[in-house]
């Protein structure tokens, strides 16, 4: 008799918790079940690796995508061509991370109807991204593979994340047999995807570095030749620039003087604040994962340490990683998260809303104001302001060079207006010298920044 009370008691506890488990269940379902069928990584459950989810705006309101019938794409080429690697093509070799990660915000779902899109066509998505600048910077980048970005380092909002070479989704190329190398790599989004050896605009880093723990860095004269030895290697300098301080020193961009820099400081500090900085990191924005820099100075020896300061050795970092640094240095210290959805409406309710968000101090502020002053000499001295319309811009060039082929060139800052608060990164693969390729891209682009912000 024992054994059967002790029995039915049981079973009767296991009823209990299996209905416990189905009001949980049932619960959860009402409640989450719109976020369980979008998840991301079940791209199967609804239209293919690009789901239907309404119609994408830019920043200002221009069409970028409309997917209630399709996907039709804007009506501008350039557009469409600049824009694709955000929004997805029609087939999927390009997908839209940026789509699924709101997609539980776009798409509709309840327990009668379950999974259904925006076939009224009440959903619209804003994006931070603009329409106009987006295609300013496809065309400044013409025939070279690369990317540019453009984020206000007030706010997060990314205004521009273009990547080279692209297509237009409304007349694809037969990437397949293609025998040109026009189309080598398209398929890669090299703004959130790759990294790239930053060359010169790390000395910005080993600066950073330098004015936080080196006391008389300011005061110091550095004598380029030339070429000298750190750590029984051959440092060599573009030029032969004489006496040097810190602010001629990067004005010139003398691998001389920052090389011994780097040296000074040391593999443990310099890997310290590369790290601080998060250029080793992989960054999550808005569905997107950027590529993982690149900088360990663990079994590095002086001259190892000496080119890894001045953007060379083993040095990668990602293009938002590096916009990112450059925010924190424009806003004295700490970076506004970066972010590329703005916000999304179904119908009169807003399901989603961005907001700013900020990094933790990666910086002095009196190291940020430093740098800055350093960089707008920099433009002023060497690359011309008069190159920005009366912007005032405040940037570092870079000339990565690569073993066997045409160096990549880079040019990076941000403008101190609080009218046109942007940091700016240009990544041009095969460029040669930063401030005679991407310095000119990189003003075409602010130009159409500084239009499409003053009209807002």
């Amino acid at each position: 008799m024992k054994k059967i009370t002790s029995r039915a008691l049981l079973a009767a506890a296991l009823a209990a918790a299996l209905l416990l488990g189905l009001l949980v269940f049932c619960g959860e379902y009402f409640v989450n079940a719109k976020d369980w069928v979008t998840f991301p990584g079940s791209p199967h459950v609804y239209t293919g690796v690009n789901p239907d989810c309404g119609r994408i705006y830019d920043r200002d309101g221009a069409l970028l995508l409309d997917t209630n019938d399709g996907r039709v794409y804007s009506a501008d080429q350039t557009v469409r061509v600049s824009t694709m690697h955000l929004l997805g093509d029609r087939d999927g070799y390009i997908s839209a991370p940026l789509l699924k990660a709101y997609a539980s915000k776009m798409i509709g779902f309840d327990v009668v109807n379950g999974l259904y899109t925006d076939e009224a066509g009440s959903v619209a998505a804003r994006l931070t991204i603009s329409a106009k600048i987006q295609a300013a910077a496809q065309q400044a980048l013409g025939d070279y593979p690369g990317t540019i970005g453009v984020y206000n380092y007030k706010t997060g909002e990314l205004l521009c994340a273009v990547t080279s070479p692209s297509y237009d989704p409304d007349n694809v190329p037969d990437v397949a047999d293609d025998t040109t190398g026009r189309y080598d790599g398209v398929y890669v989004n090299r703004f959130f995807d790759a990294a790239y050896t930053p060359g010169s605009i790390f000395k910005l880093v080993t600066a950073a570095a330098a004015l936080e723990t080196i006391p008389d860095v300011q005061s110091r004269t550095f004598t380029c030749t030339g070429k000298t030895i750190i750590g029984g290697q051959e440092i060599v300098c573009s030029g032969v620039h004489g006496n040097l301080d810190l602010s001629g020193a990067l004005a010139h961009s003398c691998n001389i003087a920052f090389g011994e820099l780097a040296a000074e400081l040391g593999a443990e500090t310099l890997q310290t604040y590369a790290e601080a900085f998060g250029l080793n990191e992989s960054y999550v924005c808005d569905g997107y994962v950027s590529d993982e820099g690149h900088f360990d100075l663990t079994d590095a020896d002086d001259g190892d340490v000496a080119w890894a300061g001045i953007g060379q050795y083993t040095t990668q970092v990602s293009a938002l990683a590096f916009l990112r640094y450059l925010g924190a240095i424009a806003n004295g210290g700490k970076a506004a998260e970066p972010y590329l959805m703005q916000r999304v409406r179904k119908g009169d309710e807003i399901t989603y809303e961005a907001g700013t968000e900020f990094s933790a101090p990666m910086l002095e502020p009196a190291t940020a104001e430093t740098l800055t002053k350093l960089m707008q000499n920099d433009v002023s001295s060497v690359y011309g302001d008069w190159q920005f319309g009366g912007l005032s811009v405040c940037a570092k060039s870079g000339t990565a060079e690569r073993e066997g082929k045409t160096a990549n060139a880079m040019f990076a800052g941000f403008v101190l207006d609080d009218t046109c608060p942007v940091a700016f990164v240009v990544f041009a693969e095969g460029g040669g010298a930063g401030s005679t390729t991407a310095g000119p891209m990189a003003a075409k682009v602010l130009q159409a920044v500084r239009e499409v912000l003053s009209a807002e």
